[in-house]
């Protein structure tokens, strides 16, 4: 079981979770990261970082948000790695109590 990037990190992209991250697991996209399922070792260390709460083990993602498990695993094929921990984006305030982003999501 891998952990999922979810909602609340588009548009946000907070990168606390990066900083904890012992195997690099994490991907940039240009307004959200995703977790490599491959990579990851389920240490748990990102969930509790996260500001927004967006990171989910994969049998914990809610219902509403179930499409951010393909779309971890697809873009994090693509997506370069992120190592270390960089500025959200410049908006992230107004986006972090946003829902149902899905469709906000730039690849």
């Amino acid at each position: 079981m891998a952990y999922v990037v979810t909602d609340a990190c588009v548009k946000c992209k907070y990168t606390d979770c990066v900083d904890v991250c012992p195997v690099d697991c994490f991907r940039e996209g240009p307004n959200m990261l995703v977790i490599n399922p491959d990579e990851c070792i389920d240490c748990t260390l990102c969930v509790a970082e996260c500001p927004v709460e967006a990171i989910f083990a994969e049998d914990d993602v809610p219902e509403n948000m179930q499409n951010y498990i393909a779309l971890n695993t697809e873009m994090s094929q693509v997506w370069p790695p992120i190592v270390e921990k960089k500025d959200p984006l410049p908006d992230h305030e107004q986006w972090a109590s946003v829902s149902d982003k899905f469709n906000q999501i730039e690849r």
